[in-house]
């Protein structure tokens, strides 16, 4: 995979957080923590996406199922997720 340079642009004394972060954790440098931080801020998108998918769901089958627990829906939002990154999206293929 190919990588491609971006610049950011950050306030010093949020920078100095960061670095203190790297300095005090396992990352080695700047971009590997900044790179994760926003894969993290990636995957909280789409499992919120997911969640919202499976609310609407929910309301089209209200009173038709039983209702779902907060963990059942975590594990459905994040097989969901799962599907999505291999290129599947059953909210999609539904008519969601």
């Amino acid at each position: 995979m190919t990588t491609e340079m971006i610049t950011l642009k950050l306030e010093s004394k949020f920078l100095r957080e960061i670095d203190n972060t790297v300095r005090n954790s396992n990352y080695h440098n700047r971009t590997e923590f900044i790179r994760e931080a926003m894969r993290n801020k990636l995957s909280e998108i789409e499992k919120q996406i997911a969640i919202e998918g499976l609310a609407k769901l929910k309301g089209s089958m209200k009173g038709k199922i039983k209702r779902l627990t907060k963990d059942e829906l975590d594990e459905l939002a994040y097989k969901h997720m799962e599907e999505i990154k291999q290129g599947r999206d059953v909210f999609k293929e539904l008519g969601l």
